[in-house]
């Protein structure tokens, strides 16, 4: 397997029902994360951008959450809808500007 240019991951949290924070899994990464997996597919970036699930990114009740790196560009409320930009910024295109979370979550 050759060493990926990016690594992508997607929060599949889940919390109980009524949780104060709630969850990426209940807001629909498990689809988000799919959509994902087959977008790098047909895009023929499988093999430069790795995909993976994982725990809380932190700024949960805007789920799902994606984090991108190297660049370190960490996208909220992520739908399926916004795979096709997501690609785009994967395959070498800029972020998705409207998805960015703000700067204050990393301070």
């Amino acid at each position: 397997m050759p060493r990926p240019e990016k690594h992508v991951f997607v929060c599949v949290q889940t919390r109980p029902a009524g949780h104060p924070r709630g969850s990426c899994g209940q807001s629909g990464s498990g689809d988000l994360l799919q959509a994902l997996g087959l977008g790098l597919q047909q895009a023929g970036l499988a093999e430069r951008v790795a995909l993976t699930s994982c725990g809380c990114l932190g700024p949960c009740g805007d789920g799902p959450n994606v984090l991108v790196y190297p660049e370190g560009v960490l996208y909220l409320g992520v739908s399926r809808d916004d795979v096709p930009g997501i690609l785009d910024h994967l395959a070498g295109g800029e972020p998705v500007t409207r998805l960015l979370a703000p700067a204050t979550v990393w301070s």
